[in-house]
């Protein structure tokens, strides 16, 4: 993010230079042209003699001298934009680096399963973007099994999320009625929101929509007990639609962030429901690797110039703590207290009788025949009667 903030930097410099030239090149020429322009009507005065008179060659040479003053400036000012062009260039080099196999591990994505799962998780990726015919295509080039079942969630969710966008609630609405009880079993406002929203709609529309408000109100009836104060509000808003809503209390109502909400809770809901995760794991990937490729090349460089680029290979981990953020934490994660070292699959965090919790190979480490003594209190037990967590 730093380097895209450095040539960002230089872009912006060299556009302000650009506006700046632009402006001043062309107030130049236009008093140059003005000026020259006044030259040949004096000139033209005196078409009849024929010849120059000394007053005219000191003008019209102190017009050739105006002029060629004028280009060499522009030309100068062209130059040294040029320069700051070349600069642009310069500073992507410096702050970017387009060779990445130092840090790449090319086993990754070898063997036919892998390759298949990575043209799946792009197929997926590209089926979220409802970019149909691309999936499609790739589908058909790695011959991979996709099953029509599978597609159709991703197809719906499309469609849907494309008809709110273009402030078409039937679709919402209809899938949210299908799905009332797994919805309402997640504690899901879906449905609320989307006739919530329908609501607002007709009452925008003015007072010959007020009839028909009153009589949609009745959708509210099943969320009376989750959403009263909000119903309330709503109801409260049809005393308004003669003066109009877009200048009473209510005016807030009407605020377009409310159909900008309700794609994102559809879309959070949806997919939960539905058992995906919100956001494509393709762009979760991609965004966790360009937060990660900085401090990895920085630690290369550092390797390689201790000599010492052997560490990196020796084991199946990075060799520098990454931190992508809140926003890439999915799970919890366990540190041993004992041995310092963040629980694995083949290390599961283990729970003693006691309570106290350390990884299963401080375990072994820690037990004595068939006794293990707590590292945090007296209590000893059998090492059979660890358990182990699942976060």
């Amino acid at each position: 993010m730093d380097s895209c903030r450095a040539v960002e930097k230089e872009v912006d410099r060299v556009l302000s230079k650009f506006v700046g030239i632009d402006g001043h090149t062309t107030q130049s020429l236009d008093d140059l042209i003005q000026y020259v322009s006044g030259i040949s009507q004096e000139l033209s005065v005196d078409v009849n003699r024929p010849e120059v008179s000394t007053t005219q060659q000191l003008i019209l040479q102190q017009c050739c001298q105006k002029i060629k003053d004028t280009v060499s400036r522009l030309a100068s000012e062209h130059k040294d934009l040029h320069s700051s062009v070349s600069k642009v260039g310069k500073a992507i080099d410096r702050n970017f680096v387009t060779e990445f196999n130092g840090i790449a591990q090319d086993y990754v994505f070898e063997g036919v399963e892998k390759q298949e799962m990575l043209n799946k998780v792009i197929v997926e990726h590209f089926l979220r973007q409802g970019m149909l015919d691309i999936a499609e295509e790739l589908i058909n080039e790695t011959n991979i099994e996709i099953d029509p079942v599978a597609k159709e969630p991703f197809l719906e969710l499309h469609r849907i999320l494309e008809a709110l966008k273009h402030n078409d609630l039937d679709p919402a609405l209809t899938w949210s009625r299908v799905h009332r009880q797994q919805l309402q079993a997640q504690n899901s406002s879906l449905e609320f929101k989307l006739h919530r929203l329908h609501f607002i709609r007709l009452i925008s529309q003015g007072p010959e929509k007020q009839q028909e408000a009153l009589l949609y109100s009745q959708n509210f009836a099943p969320f009376s007990s989750q959403h009263e104060r909000d119903i309330q509000i709503l109801m409260g808003s049809l005393l308004y639609m003669k003066r109009g809503i877009q200048s009473s209390p209510y005016a807030y109502l009407l605020d377009t962030i409310n159909w900008i909400e309700i794609a994102d809770v559809f879309t959070r809901d949806a997919c939960s429901l539905l058992g995906m995760s919100v956001e494509s794991p393709l762009s979760v990937c991609i965004r966790a690797g360009c937060s990660a490729l900085p401090p990895l090349l920085n630690i290369k460089q550092v390797m390689q110039q201790r000599q010492c680029t052997g560490v990196w290979s020796a084991k199946d981990e990075l060799p520098v703590e990454i931190d992508l953020g809140k926003e890439c934490r999915y799970h919890s994660i366990f540190a041993c207290p004992i041995l310092r070292q963040q629980s694995t699959g083949s290390n599961p965090p283990v729970r003693l009788v006691c309570g106290h919790c350390i990884s299963k190979d401080a375990l072994n480490k820690l037990a004595n025949g068939s006794k293990v003594k707590c590292p945090y209190c007296p209590v000893e037990q059998s090492p059979a009667d660890a358990k182990e967590i699942i976060f």
